[in-house]
């Protein structure tokens, strides 16, 4: 870099220290600290940690129709599944074909080789395990397991860039799924962030027809997916905007969308519950130096043109200390619950919270473990 490029890149800096001063003038040394919530428990702390060996981000968490699992995607590109305590991780299938430099853990710069499975969902009819890849699109595999088969790979001739969540609707053998980004792949989602980018969809592919339709557009980092338990709306996380939208399938409303929740921080997977209510998991709350690079695409733009490594960057955004928040909802978008570990003791950066038997699973994207909670 040349000295004219670091000393403008010092001055965009110290310009960005002094806006954030000069607009949040009571925060000092709490600026990157997460916000407390009222009324949240601090009772994940005491979670359960299950090792993922020789595995990282066990993203989404699903039981098959036979009530067995968790199965989990990692970062390598397989799908696992728990078989107890004894037995522990087994492969159970993978999305690409291509594995032998899929060795590592955790390797960016091979997902769209290997493959980045993110949400998981069975078909209880069939006991198809589908899968939402990052970078390979919308596959599906048997109840044996194996090599998984694309389903959907591109939409509007346009190849599905990033992948990312689902839900199937077994009445009327639909899935509704997100592609979080045309511009920006799943390595890439602090730009995307950062960039405000609000190019995702809400889309659904009819299992009949073949046919994929586009329900909702300009969605700003489209994440998780959940049906209501009367399919009369289906719910999609909008991470940037730290919000849950509703879209209304059935009903005076059908065809259009409303806000159906706000949120403390940045949601990833939605998961509903037996009693039709609806876990969400934040990646982090979003403390105030977040507020302030999300405020202007400009900033957020600027940040990136810093000399700051992804985990510095990631830093800043989740306000530096690891953390775990999970926000359930009412059938009706009010928040019933929040369970936190504030501190990160135990669980930290989690992704999807799937709830059965009395028990809490929780999985995150980013650690080699996830978590179990008794309620």
């Amino acid at each position: 870099m040349s000295a004219r490029s670091l000393a403008l890149t010092a001055a965009a800096a110290a310009a960005l220290v002094s806006i954030t001063v000069a607009l949040y003038p009571t925060v000092n040394l709490s600026l990157f600290d997460p916000p407390t919530i009222p009324g949240s428990h601090d009772h994940l702390r005491r979670a359960t940690v299950v090792p993922v060996t020789g595995a990282v981000g066990p993203e989404s968490l699903v039981f098959d129709p036979n009530g067995e699992g968790p199965y989990t995607g990692v970062a390598d590109g397989r799908i696992l599944k728990w078989e107890g305590d004894d037995r522990g991780w087994t492969e159970f299938a993978v999305t690409s074909s291509q594995r032998k430099e899929c060795l590592r853990p955790f390797a960016p710069e091979r997902e769209h080789v290997c493959g980045r499975p993110l949400g998981l969902r069975f078909d209880k009819k069939t006991g198809e395990l589908y899968i939402a890849d990052a970078y390979l699109g919308l596959h599906v595999v048997g109840p044996a397991g194996g090599l998984s088969t694309p389903v959907v790979t591109e939409v509007e001739d346009q190849p599905l860039r990033f992948t990312n969540d689902m839900d199937i609707d077994e009445h009327e053998d639909v899935i509704y799924f997100t592609d979080t980004s045309t511009n920006f792949q799943r390595r890439q989602f602090i730009s995307s962030v950062l960039t405000k980018d609000s190019t995702g969809k809400l889309l659904k592919y009819d299992k009949e027809t073949k046919r994929v339709s586009v329900m909702l557009r300009g969605l700003a980092f489209a994440n998780g997916v959940a049906l209501s338990k009367d399919r009369s709306f289906v719910l999609v996380a909008e991470t940037t905007s730290c919000r849950v939208l509703r879209y209304w399938l059935r009903g005076p409303n059908a065809g259009k969308f409303d806000v159906f929740a706000e949120l403390p921080g940045f949601p990833d997977n939605i998961r509903r519950n037996s009693e039709g209510e609806f876990w969400v998991a934040l990646h982090s709350k979003k403390g105030n130096f977040a507020k302030f690079a999300l405020s202007s695409s400009w900033i957020g733009k600027t940040l990136l043109k810093l000399p700051l490594s992804f985990k510095q960057l990631h830093s800043l955004l989740v306000g530096g200390k690891p953390h775990a928040t999970a926000v359930k909802l009412s059938e009706e978008g009010k928040v019933l619950d929040v369970l936190e570990d504030s501190e990160g003791k135990t669980l930290r950066f989690i992704s999807e919270v799937e709830e059965k038997d009395g028990k809490l699973w929780i999985g995150s994207v980013l650690m080699p473990f996830m978590g179990t909670y008794h309620l």
